[in-house]
């Protein structure tokens, strides 16, 4: 049983919400109805999450329509929503869909800070044009100050792009710019109280070492990319169980990190 007073976060990644004149992003898949049962998946959580992040690729292909269905789905979050733009994304039409999100800002890149029992901290991996993120200076020096200011504090750091390699050369050739990943990692490993570092992009759960802490990619609410260990292989989908991932924290209990698959299945009482 998880301690009383145990904070909880929801994190969704990937749903390339298109709409209907689009195409599907996947054959068969329709990514907007994925999202409303992800939605119905964090609204049935019990006790619900006190925040929800959304690490990227909101849409499909950056354009209004899209936002507006995808602003839609997620209005149905009974939690507060937070959100870094993925390299599907655009920053401007993000804005305009979500007009009373104040944490998107109104210029340069969508970088926040949410305070609570845990810190969640969200960096703006998107490099317009490219599927590939980088990170400025001046984000990684917000990231750095922003760390300073609360050095007890348990804390998650959020981006679309992952800083480290999978071992699918498809994602990995498509990750976070080297010298980007390598000046975050010299950030975090000043700054102890950073429980995870996590992302999506990859459409997969990935996890590794990563300066003196734990980084991870999460499953998206729509489709999987397939994982290829071969050199070279090429990027395929594959329509695994869409997931969210749940980070829980309690002073007894740590940070742990649970992936439910999303939708409605039978339960009962064990034993």
């Amino acid at each position: 049983m998880a301690p009383r007073g145990t904070w909880l976060c929801a994190h969704l990644s990937d749903p390339h919400v298109v709409t209907a004149g689009d195409g599907p992003v996947v054959a068969g898949l329709d990514t907007t109805a994925t999202l409303e049962a992800a939605v119905a998946t964090v609204n049935a959580l019990d006790p619900r999450p006190d925040l929800v992040v959304l690490s990227g690729d909101i849409v499909n292909a950056g354009r209004g329509a899209q936002y507006e269905r995808a602003a839609t789905v997620l209005a149905g979050l009974v939690p507060p929503l937070r959100m870094v733009p993925g390299n599907h994304d655009d920053r401007d039409g993000l804005r305009r869909a979500f007009p009373d999100h104040d944490h998107l800002g109104t210029t340069g890149t969508i970088d926040w800070v949410v305070d609570g029992a845990v810190r969640v901290i969200g960096l703006d991996s998107l490099v317009p044009g490219s599927a590939a993120g980088d990170l400025h200076p001046d984000q990684l020096a917000f990231l750095d100050i922003s760390l300073a200011v609360a050095p007890a504090t348990p804390t998650i750091v959020v981006l679309h792009h992952p800083p480290f390699a999978t071992g699918i050369d498809a994602l990995d050739t498509i990750a976070l710019a080297g010298p980007a990943a390598l000046a975050l990692a010299e950030v975090v490993g000043r700054h102890p109280q950073v429980e995870r570092v996590v992302a999506g992009h990859t459409h997969r759960p990935v996890s590794r070492r990563f300066a003196g802490t734990i980084a991870a990619t999460v499953p998206g609410v729509a489709h999987a990319t397939l994982a290829t260990f071969g050199p070279d292989a090429p990027a395929r989908w594959v329509l695994e169980p869409p997931a969210i991932t749940v980070y829980a924290w309690a002073p007894e209990l740590g940070l742990v990190t649970h992936q439910l698959p999303v939708g409605t299945f039978p339960s009962g009482r064990a034993g």
